[in-house]
């Protein structure tokens, strides 16, 4: 899978922020939760349309 399909860049969306599949969330959003000590189960349970 290509990093295309799964970061948008949308004008207007997020301040124009890579976000995940067009959602609200940013790459930058996701990888701040990780940093933070979040694991990857609880970022799901959290964010159920992410995979």
């Amino acid at each position: 899978m290509q990093y295309q399909n799964i970061i948008t860049i949308e004008p207007g969306k997020r301040g124009s922020k890579p976000c995940i599949r067009g959602m609200r969330i940013t790459v930058y959003d996701v990888l701040s939760y990780l940093a933070s000590g979040m694991t990857y189960e609880e970022l799901l349970d959290d964010f159920p349309y992410l995979t």
